[in-house]
């Protein structure tokens, strides 16, 4: 197993104390046993867990600014990846979790509750319902994304719930630069632009990982985002 104090603040430039790796420890164990019985992940060999699930989502604070009063929203989030990973790192922002999958909306609140932590929101709903509802419509100050969706699609899905002045993250593999391309001109309509594309080396990962920022620069059009899965279906372009 890795050091993962040192590879996370190798990776992330975070230093974690002994309770925050503990954390992480009892999450890695509720994960397993959870995934028993729903499927919650396909990882289950415990090293590659604190690589591919814990260290991969502690790699968005190569990005993300380290503020006490961020509030941060996690699209898609299925057994908590990114968010909870970050909300354990860094306790003091404030974070939504937004499922669609009943299953997993519930583990995400059995697990909160399990690793006793505190401002968390979750949000059993679809992106596209979160983006329409004033509660969350352009409230945020960051929105991320693990494996959601290709870049064009789930632009819609983040820009909507971020501020102006705001950032939208996408966690993406070696496609990452390639979708960045191909999603400009819904970035645009969305009121978003490219902030920049960050690489990412994990440890004893070959594969090629990006972080895919944007930024918020005008309010997004009231008909965006459209009804749900009309993204997925016929993505925005240009």
């Amino acid at each position: 197993m890795i050091n993962f104090q040192d590879a996370v603040k190798s990776v992330a430039g975070v230093s974690l104390d002994r309770d925050q790796v503990r954390t992480f420890e009892s999450y890695l164990e509720f994960l397993l046993e959870w995934n028993q019985r729903i499927n919650l992940t396909a990882i289950t060999d415990r090293d590659e867990i604190w690589v591919k699930h814990f260290l991969d989502s502690l790699s968005c604070l190569m990005a993300l600014p380290q503020r006490c009063e961020l509030r941060v929203v996690d699209v898609g989030t299925g057994a908590g990846f990114p968010g909870i990973p970050l909300k354990i790192a860094v306790p003091e922002i404030r974070l939504t979790l937004v499922e669609a999958v009943g299953k997993k909306a519930e583990f995400c609140r059995v697990l909160v509750t399990h690793l006793k932590l505190h401002d968390i929101t979750i949000l059993h709903a679809r992106a596209e319902e979160a983006g329409c509802d004033p509660e969350h419509r352009e409230q945020y100050d960051w929105a991320v994304a693990r494996a959601v969706a290709r870049l064009p699609v789930l632009a819609e899905y983040l820009l909507p719930l971020v501020k102006v002045g705001g950032r939208a993250l996408s966690q993406k593999g070696e496609s990452g630069p390639e979708e960045a391309q191909a999603a400009e001109g819904a970035v645009r309509l969305l009121g978003g632009a490219l902030d920049k594309i960050v690489p990412v080396e994990l440890p004893g990962i070959a594969e090629k990982r990006f972080l895919i920022v944007l930024n918020k620069l005008n309010a997004t059009p009231s008909k965006y985002p459209r009804r749900a899965g009309a993204a997925a279906k016929k993505p925005l372009s240009i």
